[in-house]
């Protein structure tokens, strides 16, 4: 495949190689679809909620406003918040593991993906949050129909999905809000609120309000589909899940390889702000530029024998996560997620063996499986 190919069906250029994709993610002149692309691009879906969420959200916002969106984020969410969490971590995916133990055992198949693979996160960013665990669980099916805002492609369905979940998950963490101005916690509800106090440049109410919706949302669907896809990995090459078990040190260096070898986020698009050069062609503004990162994490030029799953593959490089300005804030507690899940699995399931065929999930933008059956044999 043309390495920077045109396609006239979708109206944008795949690129494929990894050095182009890393370039073009952080190149400051090209640019996330924003709100002004959306009411230009999208006239027929401009005004639903779905749309005002996700081209008003720091994923769709460019220069000051996305530092301004991102700002106080990353002030919230640092690295002793995500250290902090490493025991909850630890405590609910033992938790989750013995329930899938027991669902598994005796050979019989158990969907991993249900009982594991979306409980897990969804906990994790619950917590993170602060929402409350009773209530969590509710919320994984509205956060799957907001993702399928990340289709290229979204069908009047796909809105209709998104639409509701949208309005659904506003209402929720706007009494959230409301709840925590009155009775603060040590989550990131709180922090958000105290900055807002604070800062010189305070976010507005509904500003809040989708901030904590895009944390919830992206804090639990690409996770997900890692912890999947990660399990996969491993138990489709045994020789490379016996180094693992050999080595725990090799833990990090398997989820590394993982995000690699079959990441849960296929492609991310860019627009140009001004006619530039992109992997060799000019491209005139408002031309469209789509990184395929599956493809990049597997260009030869930047892993010697790509499609191999070697957990001691050396100078591992992802754009999983994406690069520049938009790197994912979530990445090291995703990659924590990860590591803790596979160290607590395969100990107390060294029989772990797929128990039939697996089901991806329909999407051409996310890789997860909806069925992923395991079962504990021998």
């Amino acid at each position: 495949m043309d390495p920077a190919h045109h396609s006239e069906e979708f109206g944008t250029r795949f690129l494929t190689r990894f050095a182009d994709c890393q370039s073009a993610l952080s190149h400051p002149d090209l640019l996330v679809p924003d709100r002004e692309w959306c009411a230009r691009e999208l006239t027929t879906w401009a005004a639903r909620p779905a749309a005002d969420f996700f081209y008003s959200s720091m994923l769709a916002a460019n220069g000051p406003d996305h530092d301004r969106l991102r700002r106080p984020v990353a002030r919230a969410f640092t690295a002793r918040r995500v250290a902090a969490l490493r025991t909850a971590v630890e405590a609910v995916t033992d938790d989750l593991v013995d329930t899938f133990a027991e669902a598994a055992s005796g050979g019989d198949p158990a969907n991993f993906q249900e009982l594991v693979g979306h409980p897990l996160p969804v906990a994790v960013v619950g917590r993170l949050i602060g929402v409350p665990d009773a209530e969590r669980q509710h919320f994984a099916a509205l956060g799957r129909g907001a993702t399928r805002l990340l289709e290229p492609i979204r069908s009047p369905e796909d809105w209709t999905r998104a639409d509701r979940a949208v309005v659904a998950l506003r209402e929720y963490f706007a009494d959230l809000l409301r709840t925590r101005r009155a009775r603060p916690a040590d989550d990131l509800a709180s922090a958000l609120l105290d900055q807002r106090a604070s800062d010189g440049h305070p976010l507005t109410g509904r500003e809040l309000v989708d901030l904590l919706l895009l944390v919830f949302v992206a804090g639990f669907e690409t996770t997900a589909g890692l912890l999947g896809l990660t399990v996969f990995a491993l138990l489709t090459h045994p020789d490379q899940l016996a180094l693992v078990r050999a080595d725990p040190a090799l833990r990090s260096a398997a989820v590394e390889e993982a995000l690699r070898w079959d990441g849960p986020v296929m492609m991310t698009e860019r627009i140009a702000a001004r006619p530039l050069e992109v992997a060799g062609a000019v491209l005139p503004a408002g031309a469209s530029v789509t990184t395929v990162l599956a493809a990049a994490n597997r260009d030869p030029l930047e892993h010697p024998d790509p499609d191999a799953f070697l957990v001691r593959r050396p100078g591992t490089k992802v754009l999983s996560f994406s690069a520049g300005v938009h790197h994912c804030l979530g990445a090291s507690l995703a990659r924590m997620e990860c590591v803790a899940l596979i160290g607590r699995l395969f100990d107390r399931l060294p029989a772990l063996a797929l128990a039939g065929e697996p089901v991806r999930r329909d999407s051409v933008a996310l890789r997860s499986f909806d069925d992923l059956p395991l079962a504990a044999v021998g």
